[in-house]
């Protein structure tokens, strides 16, 4: 809650940035994460409204809960390479992220991980990932193009839900479940190839 701190560089000496460190710095613009950080906090970052870009190191192995949530002014994200856990929400509300790439050191995506970044149009999901979390990419309105990687295996409750933007998915062999309502609302969604495992 300093609105007034603008910028923040953590030294190489730091390991892990805890919960909600950094929550509420509204006025934070510039962040630099040391190399050695391995995990980050749940909320640590959470609305920080006028954060315009962060590169999460090599070193972060875990991205928590809400971590970036409500950043609305997020517009570029770099995730190192030894992130293996996405946590819910962590991403959720990022308005100004069009794109973002996720290494394919990732395994698992939390629920509502980039629900309603409203102006999000790509993903790839690459093959590490395993399962793609409830509600993951509710109401990304601009969301035009996604490809699942070939591990996912399960597709969680409303992932694509309102992603009306979206005109067709190829859900690969890996695929054994569809939650609920996973495409419900997708209105222009006219072609869909769901693979055989389903």
């Amino acid at each position: 809650g300093c609105k007034d701190l603008t910028s923040i560089i953590i030294p190489s000496s730091v390991i892990s940035i805890r919960e909600g460190a950094f929550s509420d710095c509204k006025g934070l613009t510039s962040v630099t994460i040391g190399d050695n950080v391995t995990s980050i906090g749940a909320k640590a970052f959470y609305n920080c409204i006028g954060l315009k870009s962060v590169t999460i190191p090599n070193s972060v192995v875990s991205i928590s809960d809400s971590v970036f949530e409500g950043c609305v002014g997020l517009s570029s994200v770099t995730i190192g390479n030894s992130v293996k856990f996405i946590g819910g929400h962590a991403f959720a509300g990022c308005d100004g992220l069009t794109s973002i790439i996720i290494p394919n050191s990732v395994e698992s995506i939390g629920d509502y991980v980039f629900a309603s970044c409203d102006y999000l149009t790509a993903i790839n999901i690459p093959n590490s990932v395993t399962s793609l979390g409830e509600n993951a990419f509710n109401g990304c309105d601009e969301l035009a193009s996604v490809i699942i990687g070939d591990k996912v295996s399960t597709i969680g409750y409303r992932a694509f839900y309102k992603c009306v933007s979206l005109t067709s998915i190829t859900i690969p062999n890996s695929v054994t479940s569809i939650g609920a309502s996973a495409f419900q609302d997708c209105k222009n969604l006219a072609s869909v190839t769901i693979g055989n495992n389903v």
